[in-house]
């Protein structure tokens, strides 16, 4: 199958990504499930010159970085089709990809069910906001919403710093400044660094991954930035210990103050099926109150969920209420509510 043939007909259905790997049919994760096109198995050599296809749409990007190291990543897209980012890796001693498709145009946060009070985080104007969640629930999407909501109303010069770059954003109200790792500049830390030597007023750092980038953006935090990041924990409470964790023990102490005066608030979300095929958002909303940011410094941590757990609101709410409003609005069936719950021995009672 020719490249541009099977990327029309994976965007075509609506799929979210595409798996290139040898021994298989093309196969696409279409609403978290995964077919096959057709039954014709790929061979190595096949896999390997729908790789170098791939590598020319990328401008022609050197391939020699997937021989040596055994994995790449990047994006490029085709016109009047799609953004496409690519994990391109060996296996097995053969060439294989897995292509996530990206649209080029923002998708709407309401057809998405992500809150209006999700949104609206971003006008806190400075501070430290976290979406959260495993890989592939829609942080980046989430995120894309958040920064586009700034970008539509306010004045402000946002930069974003990716790996690789996702969603492209206009320049509207905003100045939006799109960097990619590895493209633009040489990586996270680095990048962050220039950033605050750029007149930033938001940024969106892609992932905090290590201990030095979490330090830096803590310090763009606290320096009067909104920052917002992602981190693949699922949960508020073990967000934060994940943070303070990194660090060396003789510094958690201070971390914990210095987090607890910076973050705003974490979301944290997972992607569920609904009752007609499709994937939406179950978020858990904490929004940082005086009371959190004193069980955060005082090291308190696991009593958040409790406070977490015992709210309704929209700035407050557990993944498990979260899944209950679903429930009530149709959208998932109650086995569906159940299973990706926290507590579902709780949760049952309210169903």
């Amino acid at each position: 199958m020719e490249l541009q043939e099977c990327l029309q007909q994976a965007v075509n259905v609506g799929a979210s990504d595409v798996f290139i790997v040898a021994g298989l049919p093309v196969s696409l994760r279409k609403n978290g499930e995964i077919v096959q096109l057709g039954d014709e198995k790929l061979l190595p050599v096949v896999t390997e010159n729908i790789l170098t296809a791939i590598y020319q749409c990328a401008g022609n990007r050197d391939m020699q970085i997937l021989y040596e190291n055994g994995d790449d990543d990047f994006s490029f897209a085709i016109g009047g089709l799609s953004r496409f980012r690519v994990s391109a890796y060996k296996q097995r001693g053969s060439l294989s990809a897995v292509i996530r498709i990206i649209t080029f145009d923002l998708p709407e946060a309401s057809a998405l069910h992500i809150p209006e009070y999700v949104l609206r985080l971003g006008e806190s104007g400075k501070g430290m906001i976290l979406v959260t969640g495993p890989a592939g629930s829609g942080k980046s999407t989430t995120l894309a919403c958040m920064i586009d909501q700034i970008n539509q109303h306010q004045n402000k010069h946002i930069i974003t710093l990716e790996d690789p770059l996702e969603y492209l954003h206009q320049h509207a109200k905003s100045v939006v400044s799109q960097r990619e790792i590895n493209v633009d500049t040489e990586n996270y830390v680095s990048a962050l660094r220039a950033a605050l030597r750029q007149s930033p007023d938001v940024i969106l750092l892609g992932e905090m991954r290590d201990y030095e980038t979490i330090e830096v953006a803590m310090t763009a935090a606290e320096t009067g930035h909104l920052l917002l990041s992602t981190l693949h924990t699922i949960g508020a409470a073990n967000t934060i210990d994940r943070i303070i964790d990194v660090f060396p023990a003789n510094q958690q102490k201070q971390i914990g103050v210095q987090l607890s005066t910076v973050l705003n608030a974490v979301v944290s979300q997972q992607l569920v099926p609904t009752m007609d095929g499709r994937l939406v958002p179950a978020l858990e909303i904490m929004t940082v109150t005086p009371a959190i940011r004193n069980m955060i410094r005082d090291n308190k941590i696991p009593q958040i969920d409790g406070i977490i757990y015992s709210s309704m609101k929209e700035d407050m709410i557990s993944m498990d209420g979260s899944l209950l409003n679903l429930y009530k609005q149709g959208l998932i069936t109650r086995d569906t509510a159940l299973k990706y719950a926290t507590n579902a021995d709780m949760l049952v009672k309210k169903l």
